[in-house]
């Protein structure tokens, strides 16, 4: 079937992918290596989980390749597609999570995926989606500007309209309405993504941006790590990095699409659960003080911003 050749196609690029991060994240570590524990799904697919802990730069880290298949499609991927309900399914996907030990890093996430939905006497239905965040504690605008003048040059070679949508998709997707706040300074987040900026169904055009996303992830965020992994910090900034670190723990068990899916498709705990940091804490009323670095998070850092206006 001609879907499955892009299901084939597909994982091998991704299998490759998650090599070729962690392969990057090694050298950049210097302390640590990844783990790997193979997994199998008892209703269909299985996955590799890579889990790097106690590192020089990372203090825990997963990058994690998963391919599922199953005779319904869960409530989290219907919830905005219900023409999808009933179908079976394929996803198959690369998705990571950093958790530097030094609070002047951020913490960072990317995800490349796939999906086949199909019924019989239907035509199959395929997208693809993705993209990656920042989410610092001891922001600098050199990081941020970094950070989305690589996002767009992921973006630019398949059209000049796909980073300010993508762009202002992650600022909405990675918000958290109960705190009125950004997870941190955005990037790129996508979805449903078959066809090109014709709106004609077009693979090649799909899977090279989505690839575009995957391959520009460490250029992106290796520089920032580099900048800041040296950089001295004291009991105070540690506590504030475990602190806002919760703000990633809420989304990700509220909000989260890939979490949802995971769980919602028996997928193994363990590795959904990877994205979760090693330690963290919750304060009832923190406020910073003002004119600290971390009000200047709050006030300028968790809002959207064009971050390229200057440029």
């Amino acid at each position: 079937m001609k879907e499955h050749a892009y299901l084939a196609e597909v994982k091998t690029y991704l299998l490759q992918l998650q090599d070729n991060i962690c392969q990057q994240l090694e050298a950049l570590d210097g302390g640590a290596s990844f783990q790997e524990d193979s997994w199998q799904r008892e209703a269909g697919g299985g996955g590799r989980s890579r889990v790097l802990k106690q590192g020089r730069v990372f203090e825990q880290g997963g990058v994690n390749f998963s391919h599922v298949y199953g005779a319904q499609m869960p409530a989290s991927a219907t919830a905005h597609r219900p023409e999808l309900a009933g179908r079976s399914f394929h996803a198959c996907g690369v998705s990571l999570v950093l958790h530097p030990r030094n609070p002047h890093v951020p913490t960072s996430h990317a995800n490349v995926r796939f999906f086949i939905a199909e019924k019989a006497g239907e035509e199959p239905a395929w997208w693809f989606g993705g993209g990656f965040d920042l989410t610092p504690f001891y922001p600098r605008e050199e990081d941020a500007v970094h950070w989305h003048k690589t996002a767009k040059k992921a973006c630019d070679a398949f059209g000049a309209d796909y980073y300010p949508r993508y762009k202002h998709w992650c600022d909405e997707y990675f918000y958290l309405p109960h705190r009125e706040e950004t997870r941190g300074v955005g990037g790129l987040f996508f979805d449903d993504l078959n066809c090109n900026l014709k709106g004609e169904k077009d693979f090649a055009h799909a899977f090279g941006l989505m690839q575009s996303v995957g391959d520009h992830f460490l250029p992106a965020y290796a520089p920032i790590v580099e900048r800041r992994k040296d950089t001295e910090y004291g009991e105070r900034e540690r506590q504030f990095q475990l602190y806002r670190r919760g703000r990633y723990v809420e989304f990700n068990l509220v909000y989260d699409r890939g979490t949802l899916f995971g769980l919602q498709t028996g997928g193994r705990t363990e590795s959904i659960l990877m994205s979760m940091p090693p330690l963290v804490r919750w304060e009832y009323m923190h406020t910073p003080e003002p004119g600290t670095a971390e009000s200047l998070l709050y006030e300028r850092y968790l809002k959207p911003q064009d971050w390229l206006a200057n440029e």
